[in-house]
This record gives structure tokens, sequence and C-alpha cells, in this order.
């Protein structure tokens, strides 16, 4: 048992699991979730404490883990109400995991180096899967003596952390990492239904993907949910897949880097979202174009 309290922020499908393998590495864990019971629910399985809000969930902690939704709920969660920089102790490190724009992580840093404290956008690459096993990729932006101290604990569900340089390193490199993702999984999609509507069964067709040059892991872990849409749990939904373009595109205007491919894999995600399919999961972007006829 570590003598080290850690403190979750935010009890969504990737949180509440990074709450069960910290806990698991013997980590005293504190939770905190904008709804109670979703914070309750998972301290009652893993015999974590529940806070009243982030502010507490911070004052109690050397380290402190954010798996949030998006940019607005990262800034409320940090700096609003209750929010963690309002119980922020000196030596504490943040340890932000969310997917947001690396300048919503610049405009927060300096407000935790002013407290004492450090921020780490450390966003992760896997699935709740991998988290599961303690398997996720972290990308680090921020100090490395923050990462050292934090170490032990993004170690508890990451198999492999890169530290890639200052705040706002770690937040662009996961947009990146993104849209090879999405692109990847609009690829798979089109090339399902290009040999399903030529008359090759779905079942073989992936599993000659699975065994080509074109296998990757992504391929492989979404593999359910192409063959069988529909009956596998959601796991990475069409508005987060969204969201997710939207901040890469917005990313790519300001750098002036040219994104042709993705233009056209945010074009077909907002049909599908705009369609009512928002909630599923991002594979269901084989159904839309399985049920659509070429223009």
């Amino acid at each position: 048992m570590s003598d080290m309290t850690v403190s979750v922020i935010g009890m969504g499908r990737m949180g509440a699991a990074m709450a069960r393998r910290i806990a698991g590495a013997g980590f005293r864990t504190v939770v905190w979730n904008r709804t109670t019971e979703k914070a309750e629910a998972v301290a009652g399985e893993i015999g974590a404490e529940v806070a009243n809000s982030a502010a507490d969930a911070a004052a109690s902690s050397e380290v402190v883990v954010c798996s949030l939704a998006d940019d607005a709920a990262l800034m409320a969660a940090h700096t609003g109400p209750g929010g963690i920089l309002e119980g922020i102790g000196a030596g504490t490190v943040v340890v932000e995991t969310s997917t947001v724009d690396p300048e919503t992580i610049h405009s927060v840093a300096g407000r935790y180096r002013h407290a004492g404290a450090w921020l780490l956008d450390a966003p992760v690459s896997g699935s709740v899967a991998l988290v599961e096993q303690g398997a996720l990729t972290s990308m680090v932006g921020g100090d490395a003596e923050a990462l050292e101290k934090a170490r032990p604990v993004i170690e508890s569900y990451s198999k492999t952390v890169f530290h890639l340089g200052g705040n706002g390193t770690g937040a662009t490199m996961k947009l990146a990492v993104n849209s090879l993702v999405h692109a990847t999984n609009l690829a798979i999609a089109e090339a399902l239904v290009l040999a399903e509507k030529a008359g090759v069964d779905r079942l073989k067709t992936y599993e000659v993907f699975a065994a080509s040059a074109a296998s990757s892991p992504f391929l492989q872990y979404k593999r359910q949910a192409f063959e069988r849409p529909g009956e596998v749990p959601v796991a990475f939904s069409l508005d987060l897949v969204r969201k997710d373009l939207d901040l890469i595109l917005g990313l790519a205007r300001r750098v002036g880097a040219p994104m042709e491919q993705l233009d056209a894999t945010a074009e077909v995600t907002a049909r599908a979202v705009d369609a009512g399919m928002g909630a599923d999961d991002m594979s269901a972007l084989a159904v839309m174009l399985r049920d659509q006829s070429p223009a």
C-alpha cells in the first residue's frame, strides 16, 4: 500500500477505469464527479473515498488525475467554483488526461505554477480494455520533475509513457494520434462496405483485413464492433469523434497544416451525427455507409 493519496476527477468510462487501476495499485484513492451517484458507485466498488468537490479532492492528494469530456468540462473542474485550483496545495501534480485544445492547457498551466503546483497534459491512447490491462500509451507535456513524481500513478494504467516537452505538447500529440485513429476508422468502414456490396462476406472480409499489411492494434480491437454492429457496448461515440475532429482541424488551421483526408472524415462524421447517430460507436460509420448509395 502506497502512502500517496491520488484523486481521480471524472467518472466516465475512462476515468472510472483509471480509478480502478490506481486503487488496485495500492494508492489511497479519492474520487469526484459532477454526478455524485457515479462517484459513489465507483467508490463502493474499489474502496475509495468520495470528495464533496473537486477542490476537496485536490486538497487531500499529492497527485490528481482528471478525465473529462471536453474543454468546457476541464475549465469548470479546474477553475470554476469548487474547482481543483481552489484546493490545490504546493507541490501537487495534476495529470490532465482529457483530449482538449493545447491552448486550453496553456491557459490553465500558468495558474498552477502560480500556486506552486504542476499541471501535466498527459492524454492517453487506448480503450477502456487497455486501461484495465494497464496498457495505455500516455503522452506527457510539462515539467520533468512533476512527471517523475506522478510516474508511479501514470504507470498504474499505462504501458508506455512519452515525455514530449513542455505544456501543450501532450495535448498536441493526442490530437495528432487521433487524426490517425479517426481516418483509420473511416477507412475500415469504407473498405468493409466496399467488399460487402461486392458480395464478400463481412466476417471473411475482416478476417483478411486482420491478417493483411493494413492490420493494426486499432483494427484488431474494433473487430467485434465492426463485425456485429449494435451488439457491442459503445467504446467511443461519434459525438466525441466529432469533438475531436473539430479540435484537430482547429489546430491545423492555426499552424497551417493541410488536412485534406481529415476534412473528408469530418464531413462523413458530421453527416452521421446529424442523422441521429451521435451516441453510437464510432464503428457505426459503416452502418451509415452500408445503407447509402453512391452519389
